[in-house]
């Protein structure tokens, strides 16, 4: 069941970032869904770590993720760049993490 938090707490974190993103540029209506986001992410990291998850792992996927499909994201949604250094950059976290994963 960690897992399934764990993924809920990334996305939702995603989702309040990219509605940051739309509440800068778009209507103040969109603070409503960044806070409530932070909220349910913020919530469902607490119900992973509650589940039995260590926190190096959980915070560590969990920050991964984020900017991973944050980057990926605001690059279709918002036409960011996305350029190789950082896909590198990218893989390298991914990297750093399941090393603090498997140690």
């Amino acid at each position: 069941m960690a897992w399934v938090f764990l993924t809920a707490a990334i996305v939702s974190e995603v989702a309040a970032t990219l509605c940051l993103r739309m509440a800068v540029t778009g209507g103040r209506g969109w603070y409503v869904a960044v806070g409530l986001g932070y909220v349910i992410a913020f919530s469902c990291l607490s119900l992973t770590l509650a589940s039995g998850m260590d926190l190096a792992v959980a915070y560590g996927i969990w920050a991964a993720g984020g900017v991973a499909l944050t980057a990926v994201l605001s690059h279709l949604l918002f036409r960011e760049p996305l350029t190789w250094v950082m896909g590198l950059g990218i893989v390298l976290v991914a990297t750093g993490v399941l090393i603090v994963e498997l140690g």
